[in-house]
């Protein structure tokens, strides 16, 4: 089983290498792509995501110095919100705080500042 697999890989790597075929919806018996399907608000996530936005949070928020010029942004839909400080890398622990809009806010242990910032769903 081992050898007929290996033959095969060998075999395959021997191919020239062909690029997908972009397959259209005129296309007799051909397939649509997710973009092409999509309606509603799945649509306009997806637009979003090719544009490089994040409509959920899904990614990592960038990083920033935490100093009262450069506060950690922190986006909300209401007028405060809880955060969670991890004030050093080591500590088992989290020091949670309220942060109300307005201006920069100060961790009260380790006094990284912070600034709630509004956000916007995407539907």
């Amino acid at each position: 089983m081992a050898s007929r697999l290996l033959r095969v890989s060998a075999a395959l790597r021997l191919l020239p290498a062909a690029s997908a075929p972009v397959r259209r919806l005129a296309v007799p018996g051909g397939l649509a792509s997710d973009e092409e399907q999509a309606t509603g608000l799945e649509r306009k996530v997806l637009e979003a995501m090719n544009k490089g936005l994040d409509p959920y949070s899904m990614f990592r928020p960038k990083r920033y110095a935490g100093t009262k010029e450069d506060p950690n942004l922190v986006p909300s839909i209401n007028t405060k919100r809880i955060v969670g400080c991890v004030c050093e890398e080591d500590n088992s622990y989290v020091v949670w705080f309220w942060l109300h809009q307005g201006e920069a806010q100060r961790c009260p242990s380790c006094g990284a500042h912070y600034k709630l910032i509004p956000h916007e769903l995407p539907h």
